[in-house]
C-alpha cells in the first residue's frame, strides 16, 4: 500500500477501506490494519471521524522539514554504517545504473520512482544503526510522492540526475567509502529540493483530492 500511495495510484483524498483491500490482496483484515497503522506511522494517512480512513498530502511547510531532516540524517551513514560494502550492495547498485541509463533514452515515472525505491532501500541494508534505519526509510517514503510528481514533470532532467547519482553511488561503493555515500546522498536529496521548490508555491503543487 505505501508503494501505490508513492506512485499516486491512492491520491491524496481516497479512502482506504479495510474490508475492500483485504478481499484485494486476498488476505484478512488484521494484517491490512497492520499495515494501515505503519502508514498513518509515516504521516501519510490519518483517520478522520464520520470518513474512515484518507490518504494525505504533505503540505509545503511539512515537505521541507522532510528534506532539512534527510540532509541531516545523509550525514550520519557513514558514522553509523557498515566499515566494509559487500558484493551483496555493490552489485545491484550497478545493475540500478544500467537501467538508469536506459531510462534517459525512455522515460518513465513509474520505473523512475522504482528505481529510487530500490536504491534507497539498498542504502538502508547498509546503515548498521537500527534507528537510523528506520529513519532514513520513514522520511524517504514521505518524500517519494512528491517527487514523483515532480519527476513526471521534470522527465529527461530527473533520468539524467539519476544516473549522475547512481554513478556516484556506483564509485562511493567501489572504495568500501560509506561516508561518501551519505554524502553523495546528502548532495543529491539537496538537488531534488532545489526542484521541488520551484513547485511548492505553483498551482501545479496543489494535489487533485479523489472521492474514491
Amino acid at each position: 500500500m505505501t508503494r501505490r500511495i508513492c506512485f499516486l495510484d491512492y491520491p491524496p483524498g481516497c479512502e482506504l477501506k479495510e474490508a475492500e483491500l483485504a478481499r484485494e490482496f486476498g488476505v484478512s483484515r488484521t494484517p491490512i490494519r497492520d499495515a494501515i497503522s505503519r502508514i498513518k506511522h509515516l504521516g501519510l494517512i490519518e483517520t478522520r471521524n464520520g470518513v474512515g480512513t484518507v490518504v494525505i498530502a504533505l503540505t509545503p511547510a511539512q515537505i521541507r522539514q522532510v528534506y532539512e531532516m534527510r540532509l541531516h540524517l545523509a550525514t550520519l551513514i557513514g558514522p553509523l554504517s557498515l566499515t566494509s560494502v559487500s558484493e551483496r550492495s555493490a552489485a545491484p547498485m550497478s545493475k540500478l545504473l544500467d537501467t538508469a541509463i536506459t531510462l534517459q533514452k525512455d522515460f518513465d515515472p513509474r520505473a523512475y520512482v522504482d528505481i529510487n525505491d530500490q536504491l534507497q532501500n539498498l542504502i538502508a541494508d547498509m546503515i548498521g544503526n537500527d534507528l537510523l534505519r528506520s529513519f532514513w526509510l520513514q522520511t524517504y517514503y514521505q518524500a517519494a510522492s512528491t517527487w514523483y510528481r515532480v519527476a513526471t514533470h521534470l522527465k529527461a532532467e530527473a533520468a539524467e540526475s539519476l544516473v549522475q547519482e547512481l554513478k556516484e553511488m556506483t564509485e562511493a561503493l567501489a572504495q568500501s567509502d560509506m561516508t561518501a555515500v551519505g554524502y553523495v546522498q546528502r548532495i543529491h536529496i539537496g538537488y531534488g529540493y532545489a526542484r521541488i521548490e520551484k513547485f511548492l508555491t505553483s498551482d501545479f503543487f496543489v494535489p487533485k483530492q479523489s472521492g474514491k
